[in-house]
């Protein structure tokens, strides 16, 4: 259960109280429960503690997915740019691609998160066709798009697991052939329970689902997630490559 939040204490600060209390929590810990339970405490408490040192104006947000989910298409779809390379030429490298709306302070959130000059775009230094006006709704968002969570490369997985950590909202893409996969379920998304609220889940490639049977699989897919005890996950049916949908998840991030 959440606790109550005072009406002056929001945002940041709210979760800075937080934080404060889990480490009061995590000292009385070491008195009653084994290490690894404590270890684990800690280590939330250190990496909240890091993130409040960093903008407060950005919000980390992590597309991540399968082999062939769209997960990158649906990145390029969001940014408006093509950024991340999709199907066959997309790279083998175990980092992640940033794209920042709103350059000023996000350069230690960044180098917090360890992505590599190299692999970042600030959106809105850009000189393209892109309407600026559609994509303000993302100021202050560092959107990243993440190693597939089902590579065969070691590497990825390990930035993968990194980075769903570290981020402040996540964005899982699924696809029609393998939403009901247990290498996500079982592995991703039952246990981040605890984070539902600051978490989306996309079916991708809804316009290779006839007509008549996209209804029968989204609630099939919320089937799912509430059986993973995701209830309150929203679900979004898009079509990165036909831009359907793609500016209601916009407005949802």
């Amino acid at each position: 259960m959440t606790p109550h939040r005072p009406a002056a204490v929001t945002g940041a600060t709210w979760l800075s109280v937080a934080v404060v209390a889990m480490t009061g929590l995590t000292a009385l810990l070491t008195l009653v429960f084994d290490d690894e339970l404590v270890d684990a405490a800690q280590e939330v408490v250190d990496r909240a503690t890091g993130r409040l040192r960093l903008s407060a104006t950005h919000t980390v947000v992590a597309i991540a997915g399968a082999t062939g989910s769209g997960k990158s298409s649906t990145f390029n779809a969001l940014t408006g740019l093509e950024l991340s390379a999709v199907g066959v030429r997309r790279p083998t490298t175990s980092w992640a691609s940033a794209c920042v709306w709103g350059r000023d302070g996000a350069g230690e959130l960044l180098e917090w998160l360890g992505i590599p000059p190299r692999h970042q775009t600030t959106r809105d230094s850009m000189l393209d066709s892109g309407s600026r006006s559609t994509q303000s709704e993302l100021d202050g968002v560092v959107l990243l798009d993440l190693p597939d969570h089902d590579s065969t490369e070691l590497s990825h997985h390990l930035e993968v697991d990194r980075l769903v950590a570290l981020a402040d909202l996540l964005v899982w893409v699924l696809d029609p052939q393998k939403y009901a996969d247990a290498a996500i379920h079982d592995r991703y998304l039952a246990p981040a329970v605890a984070h539902q609220d600051v978490m989306l889940v996309v079916l991708n490639h809804i316009d290779t689902v006839p007509d008549d049977r996209r209804e029968t699989m989204l609630a099939d897919v919320r089937r799912l997630l509430d059986a993973d005890g995701l209830d309150r996950v929203p679900v979004l049916a898009v079509s990165a490559r036909l831009g359907t949908g793609i500016d209601e998840l916009r407005t949802e991030i």
